[in-house]
């Protein structure tokens, strides 16, 4: 049986007596980092042999943590902090124990994006889950053209040596738009802040930023976006005065939004010129 234990993301009083005890009766533990884990282990007296699992190694690992489940061993999933396949390994292990048809269980705990989500102020009742935002500049710009088409919250991680890169791009899109970015979550040191691109860069140019960053943006207005009325060449047209959009970016955002190919989008704005 393997078990996806959540553990805490900050404060160690968050843990579950069920994590406890279904730490006390595993086998072995597969963790991201092992010297992480040994801390969190000693902290509650268990005593359990670690196994490293992390994106680097998870292909070759994967075969053998199968083979152990199909004896019967009963194998814990921790990461460094938080759920466990929410942008930490995992991921490939359930979908492998889908296909082999093995029992697992995913146990309930901390969770930074929920944490922040839930503490952001923005609306909750419907919301997307970015992870990481992309590093390679031009990708980035990319997927917050996207983000701010977005007509609900939108939920992402970004590291703190990123983020004031990443607020850059978002001043240049969108100067006018509401973000969230929670801090060291659940540490003494949590800090929410709440404002416009600009604004939130000002509270980190003079210190620098530590510690794990949920950065969360505020819906795109509903009435600002409904292009149901707009024809194709419209909608473009659009996007590229209200986003300083290229037209092959205003092209490829278009096609997501309509759900159709970006071949269709591109032959009927190219039929006009």
């Amino acid at each position: 049986m393997l078990y996806l234990i959540s553990t805490p993301i900050g404060n160690l009083g968050d843990i579950t007596f069920r994590a406890i005890e279904t730490l006390k009766n595993c086998d072995y533990l597969l963790c991201e980092d092992t010297r992480h884990t040994l801390s969190l282990l000693r902290h509650f007296s268990i005593h359990k042999p670690l196994v490293s699992y992390h994106k680097f190694n998870e292909e070759k690992k994967i075969p053998l943590i199968i083979e152990d489940l199909k004896k019967g061993k009963l194998i814990g999933l921790v990461s460094d902090a938080g759920t466990p396949g929410i942008c930490d390994p995992g991921e490939r292990l359930v979908q492998k124990c889908v296909e082999e048809n093995l029992s697992f269980s995913s146990l309930p705990g901390a969770c930074a994006a929920l944490q922040g989500l839930i503490s952001s102020g923005l609306p909750t009742n419907r919301f997307q889950f970015w992870g990481f935002l992309a590093r390679q500049s031009t990708q980035l710009k990319e997927e917050i053209q996207t983000i701010l088409q977005y007509t609900a919250t939108t939920v992402c991680y970004e590291s703190p040596h990123r983020l004031l890169t990443t607020l850059k791009v978002i001043l240049e899109l969108a100067p006018n738009r509401l973000l969230v970015v929670a801090r060291e979550l659940t540490k003494k040191f949590e800090e929410i802040k709440r404002g416009t691109a600009q604004q939130l860069m000002n509270n980190w140019q003079q210190t620098p930023l530590k510690g794990e960053i949920v950065l969360l943006f505020s819906p795109a207005s509903e009435t600002a976006l409904d292009w149901s009325y707009l024809s194709i060449e419209e909608h473009v047209a659009h996007l590229q005065e209200s986003y300083q959009l290229s037209l092959k970016e205003a092209i490829k955002i278009v096609a997501q939004l309509r759900q159709v190919p970006k071949r269709e989008i591109y032959t009927t704005v190219h039929q006009l010129d």
